[in-house]
């Protein structure tokens, strides 16, 4: 069965590669992007729109005549924004899919996914260490899940991709590891703290994405290739960059006290991380694992090598 699927962000890292996936699988794309002339989609079924959604008064008409949609946009955790950094977080990844979720039940669209965070599974698991209450970003997510929820009950089959570390790169876009390989390309020396993290490439992210439309998923979804130390990811990072060479352990009062010094800047800029640094760098001492099984009967196979994925996204750091 062939679906109209609308895209929201599909110039993104993650966008494009749900896009190309749509259409190797046969469906149709309306790819939307917020800046004219951004999409590097040059296929004849997919159709590109310019269109800011955070500013968009005309959704239902930009959702309508669509199967499905895709919700690929929003805001990083990257950014540091004015205190309080919530508004800005939740101008991005909660009003925005609210109100696209309310278009696609008054128009008839029957199936969603929203590429969220792996911080959401993290909050089920550890409720206790209240990762929306520390943290502007993560609280955003939850509230982007919840929204979901509420605006999907029994009209749309909607489904919550929890997306840790992703891997890979994308055309025109410089991958957001770029400084890490810069790193990992000079003569200094490796450290990382004790824990690990969830990684996935962003193929099995698109593949997820393509299946849950297609089997009209419900639920949340952590997507994950492999459970790595950072350790053993930073080595296999540099492995990947051409200059392999032993990761030494950082102590974790070394970590905080750096997480420190960036709060402490932070406060004297007025500006707000949407991960708290400090709380951030205990919380990336655990091991942030995720359990693969959930992705792979999704996607009906492993995922691709991460190896490969860590290979593609030192290239596309060469651009």
């Amino acid at each position: 069965m062939s679906l109209r699927v609308l895209v929201i962000g599909a110039t993104g890292f993650l966008g494009h590669h749900v896009t190309r996936e749509l259409v190797a699988g046969g469906h149709d794309v309306t790819a939307v992007a917020r800046r004219p002339g951004a999409s590097a989609h040059r296929h004849g079924s997919v159709t590109t729109r310019t269109v800011d959604i955070a500013t968009c008064d005309h959704l239902t008409d930009l959702v309508r005549g669509h199967d499905g949609l895709v919700f690929a946009a929003g805001a990083d955790d990257r950014a540091v924004p004015p205190a309080p950094a919530y508004r800005y977080f939740e101008a991005r990844n909660v009003a925005p899919v609210r109100r696209l979720m309310a278009a696609a039940a008054r128009t008839g669209c029957t199936r969603a996914v929203v590429l969220g965070s792996y911080f959401t599974a993290l909050h089920r698991t550890w409720p206790g260490l209240d990762l929306p209450g520390r943290h502007p970003y993560v609280r955003s997510r939850v509230e982007q899940a919840r929204a979901v929820q509420e605006e999907a009950a029994g009209t749309v089959a909607a489904t919550v991709l929890e997306i840790p570390f992703a891997f890979g790169s994308a055309p025109g876009r410089t991958p957001l590891w770029a400084p890490l390989v810069r790193w990992l390309r000079s003569p200094l020396p490796l450290t990382a703290p004790p824990g690990g993290t969830a990684v996935v490439t962003a193929r099995t992210v698109a593949r997820a994405t393509v299946r849950a439309l297609e089997q009209r998923t419900t639920g949340p979804y952590p997507v994950v290739d492999e459970n790595l130390a950072w350790a053993t990811l930073l080595h296999r990072f540099a492995e990947a960059a051409g200059r392999p060479r032993p990761v030494h352990r950082l102590p974790p009062p070394l970590l905080r006290a750096g997480a420190g010094a960036l709060h402490a800047v932070h406060t004297v800029c007025r500006r707000q991380s949407g991960l708290q640094p400090a709380a951030l760098a205990t919380l990336l001492t655990r091991e942030l694992f995720l359990d693969p099984a959930p992705c792979r009967a999704l996607t009906g196979r492993a995922g691709p090598s991460v190896r490969e994925a860590l290979k593609d996204t030192v290239h596309g750091c060469r651009g």
